[in-house]
């Protein structure tokens, strides 16, 4: 019995951290073959539990045997072990140390799954210090210096992070949602509408994965219930993503007969009697390799997703797919070297700004196995450098999928934490203020026939007036209805579009303390003689009558709306406030006027077509007496004078 346990003594932690084993250091006083006996035959007994992973029978067993042999070095590092195991650091770490102080020479063979322990309580840089006296063991062989060095390199990247993206003041307190939402079973991939009012995630029982939703009332979740309709069934439904208007689920379907692989993405539509029967997105976005973790751009129109199939960059990889005019899906581009890696992406979520995708990968430079990260769209075909969330919400274990609420600052995500109902539930926490998206705010209404009053599915465009780039572009409901969203911190162009219609202009200057929900119904107008509308989006300095650049895209829909309606004669008509003479401001609403005609002769409208007229403050539309009242008289009007 003395030499097995000399054996056991020697070799335990090495089967519990999977480290490989390497020479061991002369001992300075502790020698493992002179422990108490019966000290011994429990720690055996601790050994065969640990190997069988029954972790809470081995604790108990070290617990007894310490209790033999104060003195038993083994028993405090292999139960540090053991507490690694269980992601208990903490206790990990005290253990380790203990042992460490009775015998340092005897204990450095351990100073590797010591470094483990302290950098999963977040001390990277004592783990550093920790591995590099590892490291200086000549006796080493090859594989221990390649994990040890591996560990190195993320120790190094954790320290440089820090120094990089100090958080004095950040807290990381994951809350957990509550019994509402949280149970005994598995609960994990959250995802909400743009206003917060629901949430629907995976809810896991016995081995069967379905949807569950809980409406946000009163500042509380309620009861989650399964989710209506014909969405679940009785194949495996998970990582879905309810669209920002929450009419649209997408989501992952596995081992469906009709699937194209084992994985597959699929789609339900909402209706008055729940959610519609699953449907897959076809061939040309499904492959026979792994389609997972879909999420919908707030307009509907990109769709991203993980995939294994060929072409990427490593095993799984993040792509996108758009929705084409005729309603189908185009052919998946993957979204490129800054976000995809040789390891494996997965867990894309875009953020309401359209702009922020966050996801996890164990390809970048992180903390030692999967993190949560972020990149920004540079434009349409190209995203920014994949960028670390960072400890605490990453660390050296497998980070899985997070979302981020429409504030901006509010995420939510599964974990196993201290005070979980049972295995995964549901969490929110605050977000560091350097790694969030853009607050974003919405506007919707209904669009309609102003004579009818009908309502009209039409086209709903978001511009960014600065740099000309369409945000957002989504069609309607067949009822007229819309939801877009609004990121702060920029001005947009707003246009609705019908043909056979005047299309209707507005702007937004949205500040990143805004806090506004804007309701915004529109009345379009048929195209007949008389009509009119304002354009809102066509921009000059004061008192001057040169077309600012933020005025292309409504010039750009004018053209566009002359182009489509070629029998379509109008007047463009200039008017300002009252501050300054009369005449001045008869020339000045002329000239301006003028300038927008000239714009559209430039793209060859014929000029038999237009005409323009400059009233100055002749025919003033609110109160002259307020900033507000003249900068609704400060206007360009599109005025129909033949069709």
């Amino acid at each position: 019995m003395q030499n097995k346990n000399s054996y056991i003594l020697r070799f335990i932690c090495s089967f519990i951290l999977l480290i490989t084993a390497f020479l061991v250091a002369p001992a300075q006083w502790y020698n493992p073959d002179k422990v108490n006996k019966k000290a011994g035959e429990v720690y055996a007994l601790a050994y065969e539990e640990a190997i069988a992973a029954n972790y809470k029978a081995a604790l108990k067993h070290l617990e007894e045997a310490i209790k033999l042999d104060p003195k038993f070095v083994d028993v405090y590092l292999s139960r540090a072990g053991i507490y690694a195991e269980l992601k208990n650091y903490e206790a990990s770490v005290a253990d380790f140390e203990k042992g460490m102080q009775m015998d340092s020479v005897y204990s450095k063979t351990y100073l590797l799954p010591y470094s483990i322990s302290l950098a999963g309580v977040g001390k990277f840089q004592e783990a550093l210090n920790a591995v590099n006296e590892f490291l200086a063991n000549p006796t080493l062989n090859p594989q221990s210096i390649k994990a040890g060095n591996y560990r190195k390199s993320t120790y190094s990247f954790a320290v440089d992070y820090e120094k990089k993206h100090p958080a004095k003041d950040y807290v990381f307190k994951p809350v957990n949602l509550g019994d509402s939402i949280n149970t005994s079973d598995l609960e994990y991939f959250p995802s909400l509408t743009i206003d917060g009012s629901k949430m629907i995630f995976t809810r896991r029982v016995a081995s069967d994965e379905d949807f569950y939703e809980s409406d946000f009332i009163d500042g509380k979740w309620s009861k989650a219930k399964p989710l209506g309709g014909k969405v679940n069934t009785n194949f495996n439904e998970g990582a879905q993503n309810i669209s920002q208007d929450g009419q649209l689920l997408v989501f992952t379907g596995c081992n469906y007969p009709e699937g194209q692989g084992s994985c597959d993405l699929y789609f339900s539509i909402k209706t008055n009697n729940g959610w519609s029967e699953p449907q897959n997105l076809g061939p040309v976005v499904n492959t026979d390799f792994w389609e997972s973790s879909p999420s919908l751009s707030p307009d509907k129109r990109d769709l991203y997703f993980a995939s294994s199939r060929a072409g990427g960059f490593g095993g799984r990889d993040i792509w996108v797919t758009h929705r084409m005019p005729n309603g189908k899906w185009s052919r998946p581009e993957n979204l490129g070297e800054t976000v995809n890696t040789s390891g494996d992406e997965s867990c894309p979520f875009i953020h309401a700004d359209n702009e922020t995708l966050y996801f996890n990968s164990n390809g970048h430079t992180g903390y030692g196995m999967t993190d949560l990260f972020f990149s920004k769209k540079i434009n349409d075909s190209s995203w920014a450098p994949a960028e670390n969330l960072g400890y605490p919400i990453n660390n050296i274990d497998d980070q899985g999928s997070l979302i981020v609420a429409a504030d901006g600052k509010t995420a939510y995500y599964a974990s196993d934490g201290s005070d979980t109902r049972g295995g995964l539930d549901i969490y929110s926490f605050q977000l560091r203020e350097d790694i969030r998206p853009l607050k974003t705010l919405w506007v919707k209404g209904k669009v309609y026939d102003k004579k009818t009053n009908a309502g009209l599915p039409s086209s709903v465009e978001l511009t960014n007036v600065k740099t000309d780039r369409i945000v957002s572009k989504i069609q309607t409901d067949e009822d007229g209805n819309y939801l877009i969203t609004l990121p702060v911190g920029n001005d947009y162009a707003f246009n609705v579009n019908r043909r056979g219609y005047l299309f209707y202009s507005d702007n937004f200057s949205i500040t990143p303390n805004t806090d506004s929900v804007f309701i915004v119904n529109i009345a379009l107008q048929p195209i007949e003689k008389g009509a009119s509308i304002v354009l809102k989006n066509i921009f000059f300095e004061t008192g001057k009558f040169d077309l600012q650049n933020e005025s292309k895209s409504e010039l750009d829909k004018l053209v566009e709306l002359l182009n489509d309606n070629p029998n379509l004669k109008i007047q463009i008509d200039g008017h300002t406030d009252n501050v300054g003479q009369q005449k001045d401001n008869l020339e000045l609403s002329n000239n301006r006027a003028k300038s927008v005609v000239g714009y559209l002769l430039s793209k060859d409208i014929n000029q038999q077509r237009l005409s323009y007229k400059g009233f100055g403050a002749t025919k003033p539309v609110a109160d002259n007496n307020t900033e507000t009242g003249r900068a609704q008289n400060r206007r360009t009007e599109l005025y129909v004078t033949g069709n």
